[in-house]
């Protein structure tokens, strides 16, 4: 009965789809401040979300997923993470994933008069995230 009592909802929704609906006791992420882990009863706050890898820690096991940008609604019984994009680790596609890592680095170092920087940047991010989730 302890156990249930620090379970918390977390929902991850993307424009396509409830990616993700279940109870947790822990939830880690990325955001623009850098890494936060969520238990139970924590301050309720909002939080801007930055790529990287989301760790659900279920208690009989963790699930992972990537999650490429969004926000965070922390309240002290639920976690929603509003995602422009999240994928379980068998829904990517680690070629392309290299792919896009090598044309991000390629225009970074290019160093173009017409580059958006923070666009490459991000770019090549969520390529990281998505081949290190893989392995």
């Amino acid at each position: 009965m302890a156990e249930a009592d620090n379970k918390f909802v977390v929902e991850i929704i993307t424009p396509d789809r409830l990616f993700y609906k279940g109870d947790a006791a822990m939830i880690e992420f990325t955001t623009t401040e850098g890494e936060i882990g969520v238990y139970k009863n924590h301050v309720p706050t909002t939080v801007v979300l930055a790529p990287g890898i989301v760790t659900i820690h279920e208690g009989e096991g963790n699930k992972k997923a990537a999650v490429h940008a969004g926000f965070a609604e922390i309240l002290n019984d639920k976690v929603t993470l509003l995602a422009e994009v999240a994928e379980w680790p068998d829904e990517i596609d680690v070629e392309r994933a290299k792919a896009a890592e090598a044309r991000a680095t390629e225009r970074i170092q290019a160093k173009a008069d017409d580059l958006d920087l923070v666009r490459a940047e991000l770019a090549l991010k969520r390529a990281l995230v998505r081949q290190n989730i893989v392995g």
